[in-house]
């Protein structure tokens, strides 16, 4: 067990990863931080995103990414891609990769002790059955729809599994 998780002040941490950090995890951080707070969990929950590639560091979300998501809701405009970091496995409870290439990215990148913390997003999918978030990064409209549809499935379950994971640190403590 981490450190993180045996510190009662200390908040949940998620990590959201795709390639650039600029469509998919994204996304799911602006989705996943909205639900935080409607929850009323923002300060048992800190919600980020990076990229397993450099390709974009400190840019905005893709402006098509921020449209589809600014129509349900979300706002993305704060946040910048970065890269992901060694420093992450030990910062984050949970580091959750968009598709299989970006898992064996995350997973090739991690510090001993803390392979059980990566995961795919769709693990925590409630009603679609997808192993990966596809990458709209070329495609149309259509594709960024789906992204969100299978974030917010996702992000739902994770929620359930957060929520359950902020009431064990606060009843152990």
């Amino acid at each position: 067990m981490s450190e993180t998780a045996l510190t009662a002040a200390s908040p949940f941490r998620v990590l959201f990863v795709c390639m650039g950090n600029i469509c998919r995890s994204p996304t799911a951080h602006g989705v996943f931080r909205h639900m935080v707070v409607q929850a009323g969990l923002q300060h048992w929950v800190v919600v980020d995103s990076a990229g397993t590639h450099n390709y974009h560091p400190g840019e905005p979300p893709d402006s098509r990414s921020q449209r589809h998501a600014a129509q349900r809701g979300y706002d993305l405009a704060d946040l910048r891609a970065r890269q992901m970091l060694a420093e992450d496995f030990e910062r984050h409870d949970l580091i959750l990769a968009m598709d299989w290439d970006n898992l064996a990215l995350a997973q090739d990148l991690c510090l001993p002790g803390h392979e059980a913390k990566v995961r795919r997003l769709t693990e925590f999918c409630l009603q679609f059955d997808s192993p990966v978030v596809p990458d709209p990064y070329y495609g149309g409209a259509a594709g960024f729809e789906q992204v969100l549809d299978l974030v917010e499935d996702a992000c739902s379950g994770l929620l359930r599994h957060v929520k359950e994971q902020v009431r064990l640190r606060q009843t152990t403590h």
